[in-house]
């Protein structure tokens, strides 16, 4: 019924007017999802695209605003603002190791971002997003069989080009962020980008009052355009980004039986019951911290041979360093922390020939990576975790898992583009793919000097051995095929209709758990490796361009898996292993359009059904999976004298979802539905802008992650993690035209 009424609303609003021009929010933009400029209407893809000056439009600057407009996207945070990773038709990764690579791929300017803690970056000075839905293996050069999400800043252009921006919000809210380009010589351009943006935390600790989930983010990107001749371009981006920020919140929800949530029953593990009905103010003795540093440069450079072909060269560095660590108990009581380490290095180098033969296009070339990770998980417990054990004064004892893999993946690929006829063309593309690995993983017991040193645990002289547990050292080559083939029909000039097949691919890999194995579960192939997943989709799209109207898009689909790595949260440690089988069927639709001269309107469904098979044999729905998501929004812009006034709102609506593989309350999420408005005053010649808004308008609480640590056996708790109270902000925008 809550469905009904959503969608029954924004149809209600959206047809308020219907004589209309193109022009508007929502115009028609170019995108490069087959690695060349085309309209995002004559791609065969399920594709959600926006500018950056529609984003700026529409007061997206993060990634989950982006993604939360898009059918069937959602983002998912496995342990709060540190991490981020996308879900598409409900294929999503959950895991907080970050060893484990997201079956939907992060790209910024083509560069893969593998490292899921270092993604969690701004939007700010975009070009544009574009979001592919489904698997895009056969062009992008690492695992996306979920789909991808490319993001494409803001190039240096040779005349003066740029902004300043300062937004003050709730929570003492200050954000400022800016950039700037020029011409430096004939032949040569640069653009700086800056972003800093710093709040209080909005989780209060009636423990210490120190506030948690604060903002303390700092991000620059230095970019260089060199255009030494005719034909060849050379871009160098250099960038940096630093986060410090308190965070590791939980609420604690007493579950003194498995499975059950019993808020009103104290603790007896505890000895401590959190009830005051507060998801946002907690008593934890020992407050968290994400400390994480990225950096990286590029080097993109493009030279057209002839006129109808061209080379193409991206090398990319980048590296990650990180240090969570929670209060895992969420409560005053000294028991049990945890804490991840990030060292990640990773080089890429991607060379592609791509050209026309009269009316086929075609693309090849090959993708390096190499990507070597030295990574730790663990916990500090007091009472010594692994029985026995002593600890000096001051001192607390604790596991410590250091673990390292060294991955290098080669691949090469091809694709052509084919017409059989004036409105008829056939695509079909292939990669080959060789995955090589070594891993090595250590389970220790150890005494920790100084249990919260923000230095790092994996300092040798934070640390003495008290034993080891367990170890595992493997190494495998995997041979993967990623390939299309696809039908593109125009029956018309304004109607796209496709067929497509796509198998994705996605490398295997191994698992770094927190907590001792004890058989049946011993330190082998069996429970810490798992194999490459291959998925078949079959999709069938209709694009109809409706002129003066705008644009909707519909897409159905089958996914027929092959080893679906399937993920699950068993109690703080997390698995992935292969299903015998997994299929996910689904629809989607799209509409954007610019109705009159003030009217924008935006609205998405998309219906997932999803089963896996377990090892045991029984069918479960993945986690992270609903079966119904709805986006909507509604813009009227009113001109005025000086200017114009917008007014805008939009809703996103999710449904039920479970974060671990059982059938229990303290892993679910009912649905809920998310409101968001502002108000925004353009000046008449685009340069100043300033905008008012609130998100989460209702101040709805809803949970995004969500561990049971339930029964006495355990800890006799639930922690739940919420998203964002209600938050309101001003920002004021001058623009260099």
């Amino acid at each position: 019924m809550q469905i009904n009424k959503i969608i029954l609303t924004l149809m209600l609003s959206g047809c308020w007017q219907f004589s209309a021009n193109a022009e508007g929010t929502f115009e028609q933009i170019q995108v490069v999802a087959q690695k060349r400029e085309q309209s995002v209407q004559e791609v065969g893809i399920a594709i959600t695209a926006l500018t950056g000056d529609q984003m700026e439009a529409l007061g997206f600057d993060n990634a989950q605003e982006v993604a939360a407009m898009a059918p069937g996207v959602q983002t998912v945070q496995p342990n709060g603002e540190a991490n981020y990773s996308i879900g598409i038709r409900g294929v999503t990764n959950s895991d907080f190791t970050t060893n484990v690579e997201s079956p939907v791929a992060l790209y910024v300017d083509e560069v893969y971002i593998s490292q899921m803690s270092g993604a969690g970056f701004s939007l700010f000075d975009l070009e544009r997003v574009e979001i592919l839905r489904g698997p895009q293996g056969t062009l992008f050069g690492r695992n996306a069989t979920g789909g991808l999400v490319h993001f494409i800043t803001r190039k240096p252009t040779f005349y003066p080009d740029g902004y300043a921006k300062l937004t003050v919000g709730d929570y003492n809210q200050l954000k400022l962020e800016g950039a700037f380009g020029n011409e430096l010589t004939e032949n040569l351009a640069a653009r700086l980008s800056v972003n800093i943006n710093r709040a209080d935390g909005y989780v209060e600790n009636r423990y210490t009052g120190n506030d948690l989930n604060n903002a303390d983010d700092k991000t620059v990107r230095l970019q260089f355009l060199y255009t030494p001749t005719e034909g060849v371009e050379a871009l160098f981006n250099v960038r940096y980004a630093e986060q410090d920020i308190d965070t590791g919140f939980f609420e604690n929800v007493s579950s003194v039986r498995a499975g059950e949530l019993t808020p009103d029953e104290m603790n007896p593990v505890l000895g401590y019951i959190d009830n005051d009905g507060d998801v946002y103010a907690g008593d934890y003795d020992d407050p968290g911290f994400n400390n994480l540093e990225t950096k990286g440069a590029s080097a993109t450079i493009k030279w057209d041979i002839s006129e109808n072909m061209r080379v193409v060269s991206i090398t990319d560095i980048s590296k990650v360093e990180r240090t969570y660590f929670e209060d895992s108990d969420a409560s005053p009581v000294s028991l049990f922390n945890l804490f991840l380490t990030t060292d990640a290095d990773q080089f890429t180098q991607e060379l592609r020939i791509e050209g026309d033969i009269n009316e086929m296009h075609w693309v090849t070339g090959g993708y390096y990576m190499d990507l070597d990770i030295s990574d730790a998980n663990g916990a500090v417990s007091e009472p010594f975790i692994g029985g026995g054990g002593t600890t000096a004064e001051g001192s607390e004892g604790g596991l410590y898992n250091p673990y390292t893999s060294k991955t290098k993946s080669t691949s090469v690929f091809a694709q052509i583009e084919y017409p059989l006829a004036d409105n008829l063309a056939v695509i079909a593309g292939l990669r080959w793919i060789k995955d090589e690995r070594d891993f090595t993983y250590s389970d220790q017991v150890v005494e920790f000097l100084d249990p919260t040193s923000k230095i790092g645990f994996d300092s040798s002289e934070n640390m003495i051995l008290q034993a080891v547990l367990g170890e595992y050292t493997n190494s495998r080559e995997d041979t993967e095929i990623a390939s299309r083939l696809q039908l593109n029909w125009f029956p018309t000039e304004n109607i796209l209709t496709y067929f497509s097949w796509n198998r994705g691919v996605k490398g295997g890999g191994y698992n770094a758990p927190i907590f001792p194995l004890s058989p049946p579960n011993d330190y082998d192939d069996a429970t810490l490796s798992y194999d490459p997943e291959q998925l078949d989709a079959y999709e069938i799209g209709i694009k109809n361009e409706l002129g003066e109207y705008g644009r909707v898009n519909l897409a159905a689909y089958y996914y027929d898996y092959n080893n679906y790595q399937i993920f699950n949260i068993i109690g703080l440690d997390t698995f992935t292993v292969n299903s015998p089988s997994a299929s996910s069927k689904g629809i989607e639709v799209e509409y954007q359009a610019s109705l009159g001269d003030s009217w924008d309107v935006l609205f998405g469904v998309a219906y997932n059904d999803a089963e896996a098979t377990l090892l045991d044999g029984s069918k479960q729905t993945p986690v992270q999976s609903p079966k119904w998501n709805i986006n909507g929004l509604l813009r009227y812009t009113l001109p005025l004298a000086s200017g114009s006034l917008s007014l805008q709102g939009d809703f996103v609506f999710r449904d039920d979802v479970k974060f671990a593989l059982i059938d229990a309350e303290t892993v679910m999420q009912e649905a809920y539905t998310l409101y968001n408005a502002s108000v925004t005053y353009t000046s008449s010649d685009d340069k100043w802008q300033l905008k008012a808004f609130v998100d989460n308008l209702t101040d709805e609480e809803y949970m995004v992650q969500a561990f049971d640590l339930s029964s006495t056996d355990v800890f006799g708790i639930t922690e739940q993690y919420y998203g964002k109270p209600r938050w309101w902000g001003v920002s004021v925008k001058y623009s260099w035209l």
